[in-house]
C-alpha cells in the first residue's frame, strides 16, 4: 500500500474519532448544566431531575462508544 494513502487513513480516523466525540461532550456538558439549574429553581423536584439526566447521560455515552466502535 502507498504509504501516502496509509498515513492519510490514519490521520483521517484521528480526525473522525476527535469530531464524533464534540457532539456527545457538548450535549452532556448542556444537559448537566441545565440540571443543576433546575434543581436550584426546583429542589422538591431533584429526584425527577436527576432521574432524567442520568438517562440522558446514558444515551450520550451509547452514542460516543458506538462512534468510537464503529470506527474499530
Amino acid at each position: 500500500m502507498n504509504p501516502l494513502i496509509s498515513a492519510a487513513s490514519v490521520i483521517a480516523a484521528g480526525l473522525a474519532v476527535g469530531l464524533a466525540s464534540i457532539g456527545p461532550g457538548v450535549g452532556q456538558g448542556t444537559a448537566a448544566g441545565q440540571a443543576v439549574e433546575g434543581i436550584a429553581r426546583q429542589p422538591e423536584a431533584e429526584g425527577k431531575i436527576r432521574g432524567r439526566v442520568d438517562l440522558k447521560m446514558r444515551n450520550y455515552r451509547i452514542h460516543l462508544l458506538s462512534s468510537f466502535l464503529s470506527l474499530a
